[in-house]
Formats: C-alpha cells, structure tokens, sequence
C-alpha cells in the first residue's frame, strides 16, 4: 500500500512517515504544494493524507485537483483548523474522512485501514480470493486454513494482485508501488520476478493455485483464467 504524505510541519511530517512506514505501507513525503502537485503527476498512490494549510497553496484545491485526475485515490485530510465548514467542503469535494490536529498516530492508522476496506474490499475485514484469505489487521494469509509466512514484500505483491486482479498491472506500476522513491535505483526488474517466484511457491505448497499470468510485453495478471 503506497502512501504520500503532505504535510509542512517538518516533526509532523517525520513522525508520520516513520509509524506509517514500520506499519508496512510505502511512503512518500511532500512539504509543499507544489511538491505534491509534481508527485501527484509523476506516480500512483493508494492514499494520500492531505494537510488542508500549506505554505504555497490551499490543499482543498489540491483536493480538487486529485479527484479530477484519480478518482480511485484515498483521501485523508488532516489540518490544525476544526471548522466544520472546512471539513464540509473537504467531504463534499471527495475526501474519505478528516481528522483534526493533534492526533494519535494509532488513530491515523486505523482511519487509513479502514479508508482502503472501504474502497478496495467493500468494507471487509478480511480479503478473500477463492482458497486464499489475507487478514490486513494482522497481515496474516491463509491458503486452504493454513497460514503461509511471507515476507513484507510477499504479502504486499499479493494484496496488491488481489487489489487490482483481473487487470493487468506492468512490472514497472509493482515497482513503484512497493518501493516508491526508492524504485529509481534499480537496475532492472530481477527484484520482482524473485519475489513472485517465492510468493507463487509459498501459495502453491499448501494447494493453492497460481492465478498470477505473464502478459508478455506488458507485466502481469492476478485472475482465474
């Protein structure tokens, strides 16, 4: 689950990236409006968690602007201001939820988890695909009944196929969704065929099938045909 922050409070902004990411999600900062504005253009996040108060820009119109170009993304407002016409006018324009400054970073977490049952799995609390059963609270899949012990990396390429089955998702989209800013520094894509490799043998050994297919030329496909 790919994350960009927007927040100018420097500690804030920290504090946040640092408890989001050891929860698993990949992060990205932005300070400005303009920085996200350039990120926003440049890559695809599952959720962003949107300061309304930026230092060159008001981050409702930013808002807008997000749900012109990716109507799909989960938004998270967060802001110092507690005035319920801000919060109308974020919910009205598309924001998920709002949450006022200062806040627990548990709470944060727990707004966003149920940002991404709400949008991606109709308000589940747990990811079925056939034989296969994710628990996203405690990161833990079972195939058949039988829990099967992924790495970080392995249950998030697999939550990101359930996500997204049925459509074809390229080599280059698994990258950036998995390693976000960091992505740039791989030579190649070896990464992901090693990590597919595993997960695929992971699932298969307690008589899961493989759903996941090459497109060739283009990247994969989570589905049952």
């Amino acid at each position: 689950m790919k994350i960009l922050i927007v927040e100018d409070e420097k500690p804030l902004l920290e504090s946040i990236w640092g408890y989001l990411t050891k929860q698993g999600f990949v992060c990205e900062e932005a300070s400005t409006y303009f920085q996200a504005k350039n990120k926003l253009g440049d890559y695809q996040y599952d959720i962003v968690i949107l300061d309304i108060t930026l230092p060159d820009g008001n981050g409702l119109n930013l808002l807008h602007q997000i749900k012109l170009d990716h109507s799909d993304m989960g938004i998270l407002i967060v802001s110092a201001k507690n005035s319920l016409d801000d919060k109308l006018k974020g919910l009205d324009l598309g924001a998920d939820d709002y949450l006022t400054k200062p806040f627990h970073l548990a709470e944060l977490n727990s707004r966003i988890n149920a940002i991404v049952r709400r949008r991606n799995f109709q308000g589940q609390t747990k990811i079925s695909f056939n034989e296969i059963e994710i628990d996203p609270a405690s990161r833990q899949t079972n195939v058949n009944g039988k829990i099967i012990d992924l790495t970080k990396k392995e249950y998030d390429l697999l939550l990101y196929f359930i996500t997204n089955k049925n459509r074809v998702v390229t080599k280059e989209a698994i990258a950036e969704h998995l390693w976000g800013d960091n992505m740039d520094v791989a030579d190649n894509f070896d990464f992901i065929y090693t990590h597919i490799k595993n997960l695929r043998k992971k699932v298969e050994k307690e008589g899961g099938s493989d759903y996941l297919h090459s497109v060739y030329g283009m990247g994969y496909k989570f589905s049952e045909q």
